[in-house]
């Protein structure tokens, strides 16, 4: 597997890989389109990663630069990616934020998220920025909603006690949660 910058002709595979990701009831006008995915190109190549294997994309990962400021961290996913067209790339930026990550449900628990979020570690480091940052999902909270907060619930990931298939990866490639951030996407 080699993981390298995407380029223009990536962009179906790229698109096909968001369906494969995220299938229905996924909502479709979250799924990566030309325009965006063009403009992250565009704007920021070096945030621009793709995972591939035999001449076939397996995963991608995008990122910007942005100022973030940890003392205030509460922000949107559209805020901050300007809905994904990353209109809000900062070449002065003090963070790396990660805008998305995917992995094809065939490939994935073979490491290639990790190698991918590793790679976004080693971009942070080589363009001397403070932290790699960004939001994530925690999609498996709706089946504890009834009983705790999201506040518990990701306590209870941090613990062992819970699985989520997002929290859980991002743990695993050494993130650590600062804060819930409500209506986050």
């Amino acid at each position: 597997m080699d993981i390298r910058n995407y380029n223009n002709k990536d962009i179906p595979d790229l698109i096909a890989l968001q369906r494969e990701c995220f299938p229905p009831p996924f909502p479709e006008d979250l799924l990566w389109n030309e325009k965006q995915l063009h403009s992250h190109i565009e704007r920021f190549p070096d945030g621009a990663l793709c995972a591939v294997s035999e001449g076939r994309i397996i995963g991608s990962m995008t990122a910007l630069m942005t100022d973030f400021d940890p003392h205030h961290p509460h922000h949107s996913w559209d805020e901050v990616t300007d809905n994904g067209y990353i209109g809000t790339h900062q070449n002065d930026g003090n963070s790396l934020y990660v805008v998305d990550i995917s992995v094809s449900p065939h490939y994935r628990k073979l490491g290639i998220g990790k190698r991918l979020m590793q790679s976004m570690y080693e971009l942070t480091v080589f363009k001397g920025l403070k932290r790699l940052i960004g939001g994530g999902r925690i999609p498996h909270y709706h089946k504890s909603a009834e009983e705790m907060t999201p506040e518990q619930y990701v306590q209870a990931v941090l613990d062992g006690e819970k699985r989520d298939p997002v929290l859980s990866f991002l743990l695993q490639c050494g993130r650590s949660p600062v804060c819930v951030i409500p209506g986050y996407i």
